[in-house]
């Protein structure tokens, strides 16, 4: 059974959560906000829920400690619900942010989802030009990049359409099942952040077609 981690200190909501996810996955929340990353690391964890607002130190803070090791799925979950915050949340690392009050049903369909393309994805050798894409690595001449699971599923829809441009409605089917659950500004997001990730090894292939989707070349 895969394990979800919750970092939440309202406990009301973390009652709500372990009651809708505890049919389908183990359910863990933390006990010690000063060492939220030592007890997800120890839990083992499948999935993290992780609120912004938290004593000692916020979620922000904890995603990119977590970060610096793990590349354990993240949902955050706050009611801190401006669009900077879930830019923050985004690009630190996390996979998809959910703003409070939530739905407990769309919630769940999120933790399956993500728990689905991280786990179950495993991509076979894809290139382009000299780049390689071999599981959660892009390598290239210069290098290689570790990729989280979402960064791995772009490149990989981008490399099987290689200079054929990929529209955005269909990216965003492909990455989450149901564009019910998403935005454009968390694709955005994604692909700022991978665009500058695999920068490190000179891979600035991901060019973007106005109002269409993207593109290799």
């Amino acid at each position: 059974m895969q394990k979800i981690f919750i970092v939440e200190d309202d406990t009301s909501i973390v009652d709500s959560l372990k009651k809708v996810l505890s049919s389908e996955f183990s359910v863990v929340s933390t006990l010690n906000f000063r060492a939220v990353v030592q007890e997800i690391t120890e839990a083992h964890a499948d999935l993290v829920l992780m609120d912004i607002t938290l004593p000692y130190f916020n979620g922000f803070y904890w995603t990119t400690e977590l970060r610096k090791i793990s590349k354990v799925p993240i949902i955050f979950i706050s009611s801190a619900n401006d669009e900077m915050n879930q830019v923050m949340a985004l690009s630190m690392g996390a996979d998809d942010f959910v703003a409070k009050p939530f739905n407990l049903v769309v919630l769940r369909a999120k933790v399956q989802a993500l728990l689905r393309r991280s786990y179950n994805f495993s991509a076979s050798e894809l290139t382009f030009e000299e780049y390689q894409l071999v599981d959660n690595q892009l390598i290239g001449n210069a290098g290689k990049v570790e990729l989280t699971s979402t960064e791995t599923k772009i490149l990989q829809i981008l490399f099987e359409y290689g200079t054929t441009v990929v529209p955005k409605d269909l990216l965003l089917t492909k990455l989450w099942e149901n564009n019910d659950f998403i935005d454009a500004n968390t694709l955005h997001v994604n692909m700022t952040r991978l665009r500058k990730k695999v920068g490190i090894i000179n891979f600035d292939k991901i060019h973007t077609v106005r109002g269409v989707g993207y593109v290799l070349g």
